[in-house]
């Protein structure tokens, strides 16, 4: 049997070794291939796209395993054509390595996954208080994500933790969201790991959402 083809872009580089070990075995029979809007650009190239005042602000990873920060609005055309070169690939259809709230700019003639969009669909049906608390990798993005959350539920409260850096900022970050007066935990950021998921479970005791695995099995779930 021919395994079926799956595509995944990342705003950062490609592959997304730290990902894919957590997803893989979730995908069966399908066969990933990964292509990334930072893709064959130096640390020095992307420095000019940091962000500014106003901008979207993204987070990733590198191919070499250290992470970056810089704004979305830089990588919008090259994603663009890394979805256009996985559908030439013969892809049935593209993940979104991200979490990031896009806008609706991306085009294809096969389905575009994006991990936010399911999140925005399943953390508010998933909380019975209404009360969430959100983990974001970058404090640029406490204030972003507070909003973003807050159109689909009635409170979220938003701690910032790196996915890149170790686990003792995960760790802090997960006492502290054991102090918080929510119901459900949403890891939104693709770079966080089952083991991360796992350290927020036990520190807090509640109900935590990881965005990586959720998408696989919604793609596991497409590819039939």
């Amino acid at each position: 049997m021919e395994k079926v083809k799956i595509g995944a872009v990342t705003v950062g580089q490609a592959p997304r070794v730290d990902v894919t070990a957590d997803i893989l075995p979730l995908l069966g029979h399908c066969q990933l291939l990964e292509r990334g809007g930072l893709d064959g650009l130096t640390r020095q190239e992307i420095s000019a796209f940091a962000p500014e005042p106003g901008d979207y602000v993204l987070v990733s990873r590198l191919a070499d395993g250290s992470s970056v920060t810089f704004a979305e609005k830089h990588v919008l055309p090259r994603m663009q054509r890394a979805v256009e070169d996985l559908q030439a690939q013969g892809c049935r259809l593209i993940l979104f390595f991200c979490t990031g709230d896009f806008p609706d700019v991306f085009r294809a003639d096969v389905p575009l996954i994006f991990p936010n969009r399911i999140l925005q669909g399943v953390a508010p049906a998933l909380t019975a208080s209404g009360k969430i608390g959100v983990v974001t990798p970058s404090p640029l993005q406490l204030e972003q994500s507070k909003r973003k959350w807050e159109k689909y539920v009635p409170q979220a409260q938003v701690v910032a933790a790196s996915p890149y850096e170790g686990l003792e900022g995960i760790r802090q970050a997960a006492r502290q969201m054991a102090q918080t007066d929510c119901d459900l935990i949403l890891l939104d950021c693709i770079g966080y790991t089952i083991e991360m998921k796992q350290i927020f479970a036990q520190a807090t005791g509640k109900n935590v959402l990881l965005s990586r695995t959720l998408l696989a099995r919604v793609a596991a779930e497409l590819a039939g």
